[in-house]
């Protein structure tokens, strides 16, 4: 039985006899990590494990209807940490695409003219009633 070292404190411990390559001490702290970590990898690596715990969390869900309500509601510093790090999430994320048959970027920058009109690829548009059009001036007369 020699001494380990416990990879989520840091600090020295005596394994013991039954596991001499335990990594984590018995602090409750280490062991919730151990515990939490290996959920992680569970999870990850066997879906019938995954489908139980997405079915267990939903039945929670159904016997709490109300937690999450009342826990911003009792946890205002929550609530405003988590608005400030949603502000920061859309801030690095590109602006979407605007897809409103009726946005306007005010006066029109055409002259004009005869311009063609061709049907562009409407991957990025969100509305079915959109047509993305690429005009090309053709004359200024």
């Amino acid at each position: 039985m020699g001494l380990n070292r416990c990879i989520a404190c840091g600090k020295t411990f005596t394994a013991r006899a039954q596991s001499p390559q335990q990594s984590y001490c018995s602090n409750a702290p280490c062991q919730k990590e151990r515990r939490r970590l290996w959920q992680r990898e569970k999870r990850r690596e066997d879906p019938d494990y995954r489908a139980d715990q997405v079915q267990a969390h939903k039945a929670w869900l159904a016997r709490h209807p109300d937690y999450w309500r009342q826990y911003r509601e009792a946890h205002p510093e929550y609530v405003e940490q988590n608005r400030t790090q949603q502000r920061a999430r859309r801030a690095e994320k590109a602006p979407e695409p605007v897809a409103k048959m009726d946005a306007s970027i005010g006066a029109s920058p055409l002259k004009s003219g005869t311009y063609r009109l061709t049907l562009m690829s409407d991957d990025d548009v969100a509305k079915m009633d959109v047509w993305m059009a690429e005009i090309t001036l053709i004359s200024t007369a």
